[in-house]
């Protein structure tokens, strides 16, 4: 899975996971899927209907609206999301991180002619894999990308850090927490990382200060860090 760095405006660095190329072909049937099962409805629906041809397409042309908009319609009011993206827990967002406006998602589905439809998908499949950062030609006009947001479990996801082995502890007062205690500390510090907030930090950063005495000039988002580090290196010795 391609990842991709973005900088917040407070110089945390965070790293989105791309959408495989796999994840948006089946993101791309299932959406395929509900718009043909739509187009069948309407079929269904104008036959049992007596009426006359001219009648029949003018209201096929009204009712068919939802779907030829089907995928401008859904990103833009849900959250940048379609019924298949949503199933392969899919985003599209700005390659800085944020909500795409309406003016990106419209570039998006206005370049799917050239990229997915007049290509058989063959276009967008190539530029990703030629571009890199889960990005198609829309993608690439609108300065948006398709983010994973599948949870990958791994060691960081544990209480568990990863320490080098010439690893030196700096805080042995951080022992006086419990396991569950360190954990929170950790959820939080990893969350507000990902979404760039931090203030919760500074106020992890005071807390630990507080209930451990320590006293240290790293800064909050170094110091949380550290002591989580510091915690597993004393934990595991024991």
């Amino acid at each position: 899975m391609d990842q991709f760095q973005i900088e917040t405006a407070q110089n945390v660095s965070i790293t989105q996971n791309t959408s495989n190329l796999g994840e948006r072909m089946l993101a791309y049937l299932i959406d395929s899927f509900v718009i043909g099962v739509y187009t069948i409805l309407i079929f269904i629906l104008l036959i049992s209907l007596e009426m006359d041809i001219a009648d029949q397409w003018a209201i096929y042309l009204i009712l068919s609206l939802p779907a030829f908009l089907y995928y401008l319609l859904f990103e833009t009011f849900s959250d940048g999301k379609t019924i298949g993206k949503g199933l392969m827990s899919l985003r599209v967002v700005k390659l800085d991180g944020s909500k795409p406006n309406f003016a990106n998602y419209f570039v998006r589905w206005v370049l799917r002619i050239i990229d997915v439809a007049l290509t058989s998908g063959g276009g967008a499949v190539l530029t990703i894999l030629i571009r890199g950062k889960g990005q198609r030609l829309g993608d690439i006009a609108a300065g948006t990308t398709v983010i994973s947001e599948k949870k990958r479990v791994s060691l960081k996801d544990t209480l568990l850090r990863e320490l080098p082995e010439d690893f030196n502890p700096q805080f042995p007062q951080v022992t006086v927490f419990k396991d569950s205690e360190m954990q929170t500390i950790k959820e939080l510090y990893d969350k507000s990382r990902l979404n760039g907030d931090h203030n919760i930090i500074i106020s992890l950063d005071k807390k630990i200060k507080e209930v451990t005495g320590i006293q240290s000039t790293l800064q909050p988002m170094d110091f949380v860090d550290v002591v989580i580090k510091d915690y597993n290196y004393y934990t595991q010795k024991m």
